[in-house]
């Protein structure tokens, strides 16, 4: 099946950048898009109200974490992962490949799939393409991904052998699929050279699934070698269907993301700032332990419309995080996630209005690293 309840309308194109909307049976989704990362099926700190009220219209949940605990089998029981965590808005679920390579302390690869050692208590467990499936297919998710081997970016006979592998995996997981409410995404490897980015690219869009996806950057490459994998993959990748590039959650990527034709995002950042006291704003990252704040009644932005720069100055968020309380991560985390939601529809509507590049120049001129 190929995700026939799946289809997406590509609205308006601004030199590389998309806007556009994929219609999914849990709502539609606007592009370009940040998902926010759920890995327990929960955005840590925030509250599905939360969620709602950011208009937040995509989350992610982790298959391996999930499978681990409570156990895909225990959450189809309860009726699917939108019903247990309720949220009644698209979801989409990883793999768990990448978890298991990078988790494990133990991990032994084959053609048939890993076999790795729990985080949590170091019981052995086995993956393989049609187990991933499954257990998303358990999850209940919108969107579900193939099962891929990441690689070592710059490691070239190792690059290859994965990607190969990740092609191969691919039509294992295509083949397992047993649902048409769940749209299987295809993952482009090949590291930083370009030969095995363009044949990956070719090999997934040639299995016409309903969305594409890159996975294998943002993993130590340069800010170059990443753009110049995604200008010559979206050179590839099919026109008319959305394009995901996996684990990427900074402004500025974003901005050149999208730039050079991605669709959709997500990334743990914005919460795990939120966790370590700091505040993602346009202008930069703001340390909110910083003695200067103490007594300092501005919003942590001045022009942000979120519920925290709205009704909470940065001394309260100051003492918050210094008292240990709760408040201060679910204050920041509202921030940071809405800064990023905001910052995807900003571009989309710069790119409906054909004002794309002015947009996004001024951003990144404006922005301190």
């Amino acid at each position: 099946m190929n995700g026939s309840k799946f289809t997406f309308d590509l609205i308006a194109q601004d030199g590389s950048a998309r806007a556009g909307v994929f219609h999914t049976p849990h709502g539609d989704i606007p592009t370009p898009i940040f998902a926010p990362v759920g890995t327990q099926a929960t955005v840590k700190s925030l509250t599905q109200r939360h969620l709602q009220e950011l208009d937040a219209k995509l989350i992610l949940a982790n298959t391996y974490h999930l499978y681990l605990r409570p156990g895909d089998d225990l959450i189809a029981e309860m009726g699917g992962l939108h019903q247990f965590m309720g949220w009644d808005g698209p979801i989409l679920t990883d793999s768990g490949g990448f978890q298991v390579f990078s988790l494990s302390d133990m991990n032994k690869i084959d053609e048939d799939g890993v076999t790795f050692k729990s985080y949590l208590d170091g019981s052995m467990h086995r993956f393989t393409p049609e187990l991933s499936v499954k257990i998303q297919e358990n999850l209940g998710s919108d969107i579900i991904m193939a099962f891929d081997e990441c690689a070592d970016p710059y490691d070239p006979d190792y690059s290859e052998k994965a990607m190969q592998r990740t092609h191969r995996w691919a039509e294992r997981c295509k083949a397992a699929k047993t649902r048409d409410d769940q749209a299987l995404f295809g993952i482009v490897q090949g590291g930083v050279f370009p030969e095995l980015r363009e044949a990956s690219a070719r090999f997934i869009a040639s299995l016409d699934l309903p969305g594409n996806a890159i996975g294998g950057l943002s993993v130590g490459e340069t800010k170059d070698e990443m753009h110049a994998m995604i200008e010559l993959v979206n050179s590839i990748l099919p026109h008319d269907k959305p394009r995901y590039m996996m684990g990427v959650g900074t402004p500025q990527d974003l901005v050149n993301s999208i730039k050079r034709g991605i669709d959709i995002f997500d990334c743990v950042l914005p919460t795990r700032l939120a966790r370590h006291s700091a505040a993602m704003t346009n202008n930069g990252r703001m340390n909110m332990m910083n003695a200067q704040f103490a007594r300092d009644e501005r919003p942590i932005s001045e022009t942000c419309t979120c519920y925290t720069c709205q009704n909470h100055s940065r001394a309260y968020i100051r003492h918050l995080i210094q008292a240990r309380e709760m408040l201060g991560g679910t204050l920041l985390s509202i921030h940071n996630v809405h800064t990023l939601l905001e910052l995807a529809r900003n571009l989309r509507q710069a790119i409906l209005e054909g004002r794309f590049d002015q947009f996004a120049n001024q951003y990144l001129s404006n922005f301190e690293a």
